[in-house]
C-alpha cells in the first residue's frame, strides 16, 4: 500500500511511495507527530538520479525487516534536495561540520524540534570497511534516544546553537578591483591541471563558472594565460568521456583526473551552464570543437531534457538496465569491441575503435570503454566517422533508456533558457531560440504567480508547493534578461525586473549588501541558510550579483546597481583564497569592471536586415557581461533606446558606459572593435 509520498509531485519521493517504511514529506505535521509519540525523526536526503540513493534505498527502505524497525520507533522523513535545497544546505552544513565530509543519500537523526543530533550518508545492510550497518546505527541512535534522552538534547542544542552562530566573512561592501582579480587569477594557475586541463585532483568536475571567468579576464585584459587554460580545458572535457560522444552532452563528473570516466548522471543544470560556456569559448576563438560541443549540447538538451510543457527535465540517471534485467551504471553509454563489430563489421569497428580509444581491457568495468576522442579528428575520414557515428547512435537508441527525472526546477530552466537564447543566436537557429522561449513561457505561466513570486518547482503541468529561493529568482532573471537581448522583446526585462526587486526586499539585507537563501518571510528552519560559494551551479549570491547589474545595465537603476556591488564584495574577500568555488562571482566582478558595456541598436524594425546584422555584432561582442538592447526609436520597451535615432535613416549601435555613449556606427565591423578592446 503506498504511503504518504505517494500525493507528492517529486519524482525522487514517489520513487519511494511503495516502500514498506511509514515516510513522511518534510511538513510541519510530519514534527508534530514526533512530538506526540516521542520518537525521533530520521531525515534522509536524495535526489532521483543519485546512484547511491538507489542503492541505499533498495538494500534497505525496501527491505521489510528494515522498515518495520523504523516504523516502530522513527518518525521517517523523505526529501527531495533538488524540491528542498534549503533544508539540505542547513543539515549538509551540519553533516560536514561533524563529520569532515558530506554527500547523498544524506541520513541524519532529529529531535522532534528539528535538531540534528547524530549525522551520515549511505549506510550499508551489513557492516563493511569500518562503516556500520544501517540497523546497527538504527539501534544505537534509539538506544541514545531511550537511555541518554538529556545528553541527546545537550548534543543537538549545542550543534544548532554553533550553526546560528556562523558567520560568512562578506569581505564590506566593494567590489573586487583589478588586485584581487589579478590574485585569483594567479591562484587558478596555481591549482590548474596543465595535462589534462581542469583543475584539482579527482574526482574532476567541470570548472563551468571558472571558465566563464578566464574568458571575461581574457577579454577585458588579453591574458593569454587565461584564455589558454579556459580552451585547453573545454578541449579536454570535449575529447574526454564524461562528453557523450554519440548524442551530446556532459555526465556529472569524471571520477578520474583525465576525464576519461563519469559518473554517467547527466544534470541540466551542468549541460546549460557548458552548452553556454562552449558557445562563450566560440564567440572568442572561432573554434570549430567549441561550435560544434555547444550545438550538439544544445540539441542534447532539446532532444532528451524538454517536457512535454516545454520546460526542461532536471536530469536522466547515471543507471539503466543492462539487459538483463539489472540496472547498472553507464550501460546505456559503454560499448566493448565486440558490439562495436556486431553493429559496424569488421572493417568500420576497427577505425572506431581507434577513434573513440576503445581497448579489449575497456577503461570502465568488465571489459567496456567509455567513448572519447584520444586522437586528432584530420586523422580520420569526417565522412566515415559521421557514418559510424549515426550508426552507433540509432543502435543505443535501442538499448533500455536511463530514468528521467521530470521535474522542472526554475533555477535550472532559467539557466537554460539563456544557454539556448544565446547558442541560437550565436549560430543562426532559430529553433533553439524557440525552445528558449518555451520555457521562458512556462516559468512565467506556471511558476510566477500574481505577485511575481516563484515555486521552485512543477511537473507535468502542476506547480510544486514549494517556495522559490534565491537562485531560483536570479537564474530566472539571467533567463529573462538574456531573451530580452536575444529576442528585442522588453517583457522579458519587466519580467526579470519583477523578479529582482524581490532579490532585493526579500533576500537581501539592507546594511551589508549580504544574500540569504531563503527569503525574510520564507519557512524558519533551524538556520536561515547563506552559501555565497559556487556549487555544481552558481550559489544564489552570485547568479543574483550577476542579474542585478545585468538588470542595472538595461536600465539604469540605481538601487540595483547598489545592490550588485554590495553583494560582490563577499568576492573580494574569497575571490583570491578560493577562486575555484567563487568562479561566477568573479566573472559578474569582471563585468562590474568594465562597466559593464551596453550596447544600443536601433534600426527601423527588428527585421531589417542591417538592424540584424548589427544586432547579431553586439551579441558577439566578446566586452565582459555586456548587455544588448534591440528596437525602433520609437520603443519604450527599453531604457538603453531612448533618444536613440537612427543615422541617416540607416540603423545604427550605441555602445554605452552607465548609459554614456560613444559616437553611434552603422559600421559592425566597428562595432565589433569596439567590443573587443
Amino acid at each position: 500500500m503506498p504511503n504518504r509520498l505517494a500525493h507528492e509531485t517529486s519524482p525522487y519521493l514517489l520513487q519511494h511511495a511503495d516502500n514498506p517504511v511509514d515516510w513522511w514529506p518534510w511538513s510541519a505535521e510530519a514534527f508534530e507527530e514526533a512530538r506526540k509519540s516521542g520518537k525521533p525523526v530520521l531525515l534522509s536526503v536524495g535526489y532521483s538520479s543519485c546512484h547511491w540513493c538507489h542503492v541505499m534505498a533498495h538494500e534497505s527502505f525496501e527491505d521489510q525487516e528494515t522498515a518495520d524497525y523504523l516504523n516502530a520507533h522513527y518518525i521517517s522523513v523523505k526529501v527531495d534536495r533538488e524540491e528542498r535545497p534549503d533544508v539540505d544546505a542547513v543539515y549538509m552544513e551540519a553533516v560536514q561540520a561533524a563529520t569532515g565530509q558530506g554527500g547523498w543519500p544524506m541520513t541524519v537523526f532529529l529531535t522532534p524540534d528539528a535538531e540534528p543530533f547524530y549525522f551520515g550518508t549511505y549506510f550499508p545492510p551489513a557492516p563493511r570497511q569500518g562503516m556500520p550497518s544501517f540497523r546497527q546505527v538504527l539501534e544505537g541512535v534509539r538506544s541514545a534516544w531511550v537511555d541518554r534522552r538529556d545528553e541527546v538534547a545537550d548534543v543537538a542544542g549545542k550543534i544548532t546553537r554553533d550553526l546560528a552562530e556562523r558567520e560568512i566573512s562578506y569581505g564590506g561592501t566593494e567590489a573586487p578591483g583589478e588586485e584581487e582579480l589579478a590574485q585569483a587569477l594567479l591562484g587558478l594557475t596555481r591549482e590548474y591541471d596543465p595535462q589534462r586541463g581542469g583543475f584539482g585532483g579527482a574526482p574532476k568536475f567541470p570548472p563551468s563558472m571558472v571558465i566563464e571567468f578566464l574568458l571575461r579576464h581574457h577579454a577585458r585584459t588579453g591574458s593569454e594565460g587565461a584564455l589558454q587554460m579556459a580552451r585547453d580545458t573545454c578541449e579536454r572535457m570535449a575529447r574526454g568521456g564524461i562528453y557523450d560522444q554519440l548524442g551530446g552532452g556532459f555526465a556529472r563528473y569524471s571520477v578520474d583526473r583525465g576525464w576519461v570516466v563519469p559518473h554517467f548522471e547527466k544534470m541540466l543544470y551542468d549541460n546549460a551552464l557548458l552548452c553556454r560556456v562552449y558557445a562563450h569559448l566560440w564567440r572568442a576563438t572561432g573554434s570549430e570543437l567549441a561550435r560544434r560541443v555547444a550545438l550538439e549540447t544544445a540539441d542534447f538538451m532539446v532532444r532528451e531534457l524538454r517536457t512535454a510543457e516545454g520546460g526542461f527535465a532536471s536530469a536522466l540517471d547515471a543507471d539503466s538496465d543492462d539487459g538483463t534485467g539489472r540496472h547498472v551504471e553507464g550501460a546505456y553509454y559503454v560499448w566493448t569491441p565486440d558490439q562495436l563489430r556486431e553493429v559496424l563489421g569488421a572493417e568500420d569497428a576497427e577505425l572506431a575503435v581507434r577513434y573513440f580509444g576503445v581497448t579489449e581491457e575497456g577503461t570502465f568495468e568488465h571489459g567496456a570503454s567509455v567513448l572519447q576522442l584520444p586522437q586528432r579528428d584530420e586523422l580520420f575520414d569526417a565522412e566515415k566517422v559521421a557514418s559510424i557515428r549515426e550508426r552507433l547512435l540509432r543502435q543505443r537508441g535501442t538499448r533500455p533508456a536511463p530514468g528521467r527525472d521530470d521535474k522542472i526546477v526554475a533555477a535550472w530552466n532559467g539557466l537554460a533558457v539563456a544557454a539556448l537564447a544565446e547558442t541560437g543566436a550565436y549560430f543562426d537557429r532559430p529553433d533553439l531560440v524557440e525552445a528558449a522561449l518555451g520555457a521562458g513561457d512556462l516559468l512565467v505561466r506556471l511558476h510566477l504567480d500574481d505577485h511575481a513570486r516563484l515555486a521552485r518547482t512543477s511537473k507535468d503541468g502542476r506547480a510544486g508547493a514549494n517556495a522559490g529561493v534565491l537562485e531560483d529568482y536570479a537564474d530566472v532573471a539571467e533567463g529573462f534578461l538574456a531573451l530580452a537581448s536575444v529576442t528585442g522583446e522588453g517583457v522579458w526585462l519587466e519580467f526579470a525586473g519583477f523578479l529582482l526587486d524581490h532579490v532585493i526586499a526579500r533576500f537581501t539585507d539592507v546594511e551589508s549588501g549580504a544574500l540569504y537563501d531563503t527569503a525574510a518571510d520564507a519557512e524558519q528552519l533551524i538556520r536561515r541558510p547563506q552559501d555565497p560559494t559556487d556549487n555544481a551551479a552558481p550559489s544564489g549570491w552570485s547568479a543574483a550579483a550577476g542579474a542585478l547589474l545585468s538588470y542595472a545595465a538595461q536600465t539604469g537603476a540605481a538601487p540595483h546597481r547598489a545592490a550588485a556591488e554590495k553583494a560582490l564584495g563577499v568576492v573580494k574577500a574569497l575571490g583570491p583564497r578560493v577562486p575555484r568555488f567563487i568562479g561566477w562571482g568573479l566573472a559578474v566582478a569582471e563585468a562590474n569592471l568594465d562597466g559593464p558595456r551596453e550596447v544600443a541598436v536601433v534600426g527601423p524594425s527588428l527585421t531589417d536586415e542591417g538592424t540584424r546584422t548589427l544586432h547579431r555584432t553586439a551579441l558577439l561582442g566578446t566586452a565582459p557581461g555586456a548587455v544588448v538592447a534591440v528596437g525602433t526609436p520609437e520603443s519604450d520597451e527599453f531604457p538603453l533606446l531612448a533618444d536613440r535615432p537612427l543615422q541617416q535613416g540607416q540603423p545604427a549601435a550605441y555602445v554605452c558606459r552607465n548609459f554614456t555613449c560613444d559616437a553611434p556606427t552603422t559600421d559592425p565591423d566597428r562595432l565589433r572593435t569596439a567590443l573587443s578592446s
